[in-house]
């Protein structure tokens, strides 16, 4: 009999966030609303900022924002990707997640900026996450090398 085969862990994040206001410029590309002046965390390909602008998940962004100890400014096109209401306890009141796509030199360059910034502080207490995709793969196309060590 095989033995059980562990379960693959959900990756929560691609990217390392930073716990670093900056001023930015936030402005919804439909109406030339300015959504937003500055951010909570920053990382590579995205940000978080306290907003109260009415947006939907998928609006199309301006993000203009200064960063790294030169104050390069980095201007992207970005989109909604959350809205966080505010209801918990930990919360920051309402928030806006917003995903953007740097180039690769900008993108180096930020992450270089980034490094001596530490990674913002979990608010709340996180349980594992199965990713059952990647472990139904692994079943059915993987090798796995506890089935050889008997």
């Amino acid at each position: 009999m095989r033995p059980a085969m562990p379960m693959v862990l959900l990756q929560q994040r691609s990217v390392m966030r930073h716990a670093v206001e900056v001023s930015c410029q936030i402005v919804r590309e439909q109406d030339m609303k300015l959504i937003g002046r500055r951010s909570l965390d920053l990382s590579t390909e995205g940000l978080l900022m306290p907003s109260e602008a009415e947006v939907n998940i998928g609006d199309e962004l301006m993000v203009s924002f200064r960063a790294t100890d030169f104050g390069l400014l980095f201007a992207t096109s970005g989109r909604v990707a959350r809205i966080l209401e505010g209801r918990r306890a930990n919360d920051r009141g309402r928030c806006i997640g917003v995903s953007f796509r740097l180039g690769a030199i900008a993108r180096h360059i930020l992450r270089g900026g980034l490094r001596r910034v530490p990674p913002p502080l979990p608010r709340r207490a996180r349980e594992k996450r199965v990713d059952y995709a990647k472990t139904v793969y692994e079943i059915a196309y993987g090798i796995d090398r506890f089935y050889f060590d008997s």
